[in-house]
């Protein structure tokens, strides 16, 4: 009976207590869909490379190597020469290897030059291989393979021509006008730094800076920029960590990417935090107006409140009353919020995972099922 009144009352009063609903409904969304998308987004970053066991480059700091290889932010301060990264790769835990060679750019994006190995062990997200949308992989020292974005972004194609520049900025004068490259294949989006830059062979690098094909099939770049490698056992990580930083040809760093990449999210914590405040006031205002209207509809009850005194009802009972109405509009709120929580989350996966690499649990994208 005291429920069905409370039901009863709320009913009579449905066009401003709908408001209410709608209004803790939208409240609670906001700070349910920021929570999850922060904590994906996080564990997403952490996994921005998930199969490497470590970063190589010249001695530097810790960030400053993973931006510049991982995010291409930055340049680094020196190169590692080609006999070290053949030492590195031969040592016998080493799996695999990925060099990196920077330096060059298109229209604002980096080129990257690479190998095979970029393309085979390189792993996003949830261990998560990189594919094709289109094309496939350079055969020769004249293609490059583009990122998502770029190919969106300027509108290129498989087949089409374009030439490098000399340095990082959106528009350059030293243009390699001398060795176009012919798009061979473009990769599918995976809201990662993949996405942003165009990838060329190392022979295709060292074309751009002067060789020519002859001289490259057999050559091999006097220096590479850094390299990611994969151990033949995680047990070996900090025996080969600490050999390379002892290497005494020159002075190298490795670097573990998810201590590294823990390391830059914690630097941006303070805009993470200020997010989470301002969808706690969005609740708390939504509450504060809550309890606004019912002291309002209080007031207005006033015939409603003195037959109940009259039929026996005391005054704990009202009170319970007004709280119980109250509670049945937090629980239809957050019943609307939770329901529109997961259907958004289900419609928006895909983007969510193309365009911004934010993979959510329990959610299934491209043909799998993340846990």
């Amino acid at each position: 009976m005291f429920i069905k009144l409370a039901w009863q009352s709320l009913v009579h009063r449905r066009g401003g207590l709908a408001l209410a609903v709608i209004s803790v409904a939208v409240s609670l969304f906001t700070l349910l869909g920021v929570e999850q998308v922060r904590m994906q987004a996080k564990e997403s970053f952490n996994r921005t490379v998930s199969s490497v066991d470590l970063i190589v480059g010249p001695r530097t700091g810790q960030l400053n190597l993973l931006l510049y290889s991982v995010f291409r932010i930055g340049s680094p301060s020196n190169n590692i020469s080609w006999q070290a990264y053949q030492e590195v790769a031969q040592h016998p835990q080493v799996a695999w290897t990925i060099p990196i060679s920077l330096g060059d750019s298109h229209r604002g994006y980096r080129v990257v030059g690479t190998n095979q190995g970029f393309f085979t062990h390189y792993r996003y997200g949830r261990e998560v291989s990189l594919a094709f949308s289109s094309g496939r992989l350079f055969a020769h020292s004249d293609e490059v393979v583009l990122g998502a974005t770029v190919a969106r972004q300027l509108g290129y194609r498989v087949g089409d021509s374009l030439v490098m520049a000399h340095g990082m900025g959106a528009t350059s004068f030293h243009l390699q006008d001398d060795h176009p490259f012919t798009i061979s294949g473009i990769l599918s989006p995976t809201g990662t730094p993949v996405d942003r830059a165009l990838y060329v062979s190392l022979e295709g690098m060292e074309a751009i800076h002067g060789r020519d094909d002859a001289e490259t099939v057999a050559a091999h770049p006097s220096s590479i920029t850094a390299f990611m490698l994969g151990l033949n056992s995680r047990v070996a990580t900090f025996q080969v960590q600490r050999w390379v930083n002892e290497y005494h040809g020159e002075p190298l760093l490795a670097i573990l990417p998810g201590v590294a990449l823990s390391e830059l999210w914690h630097l941006m914590g303070v805009l993470e935090k200020l997010l989470l405040l301002i969808s706690a006031l969005v609740v708390l205002a939504s509450l504060l107006g809550l309890s606004i209207l019912l002291l309002a509809a209080v007031r207005e009850r006033r015939r409603e409140i003195a037959l109940l005194r009259a039929i026996g009802a005391g005054p704990m009972f009202l009170f319970l009353l007004v709280q119980a109405e109250a509670l049945l509009v937090l629980l239809a709120g957050a019943v609307l919020a939770f329901a529109g929580l997961a259907a958004g989350l289900w419609i928006a996966a895909p983007l969510l995972a193309e365009r911004y690499g934010i993979y959510l649990q329990g959610m299934d994208v491209g043909g799998r099922r993340w846990h």
